[in-house]
């Protein structure tokens, strides 16, 4: 195991407590895109899609999907439709080396761009994927995207910048905190493509982090949200998704991204080993240090979000973010 000799500066591997699924069955899929289905009810309602696999070492999206899939958990109205992102990733899963199966060539969730998706030739495996799949992510309505994080921490929505998303994901009504922001400075996410952070147009999209990668919790978290998702849409009764649900006390803030860490060297550290959604009170508290750089705190109570372990330069470190209470129906 790899033990980080400073604080960012190393991989932490945690043990894998989730078996990952085979998903060899639905490798022709039924709409001509491999690893994806669509299913029509025949009645009239949107198009949805839940997507896993996006990076093939977040497996609980693996998991949620084929517990879907197994037990016939098809839409009670409109389309559903079900997408096993990135199978050449995920195919290289090994317990003992877990983070290696993240991607082939290129996070696939920072290609979403009109001149990657638009690609003619794509240059690797991801691009390739990207382009097969955007016909499809262009006739959805409303997506959820399901991943997991390298800490072991609070489960996080994460809705872009829209009010419409942020709605959406007080609405399902669980306790994951919800987290509004832009995404990341290297790339577009699939949760951000096109219209999805436009509040003008209808679609919409969420991006769920449920949890510690391979922790057995979250998968049950994943399958918890794919369940509250089609239970919101009324796609799914009750009592089919009922006993996936668990227990949830919903927030009483959300959370807005203002400031994004991108390290600018090899040698950014941070402070102290944040993992948990730390409240830091103090403006101008030095979080880390960026070669010559100290990052600090730039105004009271700012909450960190998702701070890498491993700090690489240009991408993203660390979200800093301020809290909003829930109030009036803009909130949901």
């Amino acid at each position: 195991m790899a033990v980080a000799s400073a604080f960012g500066s190393g991989d932490v591997t945690d043990p894998v407590e989730i078996e990952p699924p085979d998903i060899a069955a639905y490798r022709t899929g039924n709409i001509g895109i491999p690893y994806a289905l669509t299913f029509d009810s025949g009645r009239p309602g949107p198009h949805a899609a839940i997507c896993g696999l996006i990076h093939g070492n977040e497996i609980c999206g693996a998991v949620a999907l084929s517990h879907l899939l197994e037990r016939d958990v098809l839409s009670s109205r409109g389309r559903l439709s079900v997408i096993f992102a990135k199978t050449e990733a995920y195919s290289t899963f090994d317990p003992d080396n877990p983070n290696a199966a993240r991607y082939i060539d290129e996070d696939m969730n920072r290609l979403w761009t009109p001149a990657a998706v638009f690609e003619h030739e794509p240059t690797n495996v991801e691009r390739a994927r990207v382009h097969v799949l955007r016909p499809l992510i262009d006739s959805v309505d409303i997506l959820l995207d399901l991943h997991s994080m390298q800490a072991d921490t609070t489960p996080l929505y994460l809705a872009g910048t829209s009010a419409k998303a942020r709605r959406f994901a007080h609405s399902l009504g669980g306790t994951a905190t919800i987290v509004c922001d832009a995404g990341h400075a290297n790339g577009v996410r699939m949760r951000d493509y096109g219209p999805f952070n436009d509040d003008d147009v209808d679609q919409v999209s969420l991006l769920a982090e449920c949890g510690q990668h391979w922790r057995r919790k979250t998968a049950d978290m994943a399958t918890d949200t794919a369940y509250r998702f089609l239970f919101r849409l009324e796609m799914t009764p009750r009592d089919t998704a009922a006993p996936y649900i668990l227990p949830a006390t919903p927030p009483d803030d959300w959370i807005e991204i203002t400031h994004v860490f991108v390290p600018e060297s090899d040698r950014a550290r941070f402070t102290e080993p944040f993992a948990r959604m730390e409240v830091i009170a103090k403006p101008g508290t030095v979080i880390a240090h960026d070669g010559h750089n100290a990052i600090t705190t730039p105004y009271d109570d700012w909450v960190l979000i998702m701070p890498a372990r491993r700090l690489v330069k240009n991408q993203t470190g660390a979200r800093l973010g301020r809290l909003h209470p829930f109030a009036g129906s803009d909130d949901g």
